[in-house]
């Protein structure tokens, strides 16, 4: 059995993000407004000082800064069209 490559990152591979608290830089994806996916790495997931506190793995300085790099262009949007 062999296994097909997944092109679906060709079109728009993660961006680099960072904390503006803790520097943590991850991986950002978003293939729709409401969708975002978020790549941690080791050193990323030791840098954030709230990843214990957050349930969801999300640190709020760090979502912060992804939607300003989602407004600005730094992060493109697959679904580009706005909800609304």
């Amino acid at each position: 059995m062999t296994s097909r490559q997944d092109d679906r990152l060709l079109d728009c591979p993660p961006a680099p993000v960072a904390c503006r608290r803790c520097a943590a830089e991850v991986q950002v994806r978003k293939s729709s407004w409401e969708q975002t996916s978020i790549q941690w790495n080791a050193a990323a997931r030791a840098a954030c000082v709230n990843l214990d506190e957050e349930p969801h793995d999300t640190c709020p300085a760090l979502r912060s800064a992804i939607q300003e790099a989602t407004l600005t262009g730094a992060i493109k949007v697959v679904d580009g069209e706005r909800a609304g």
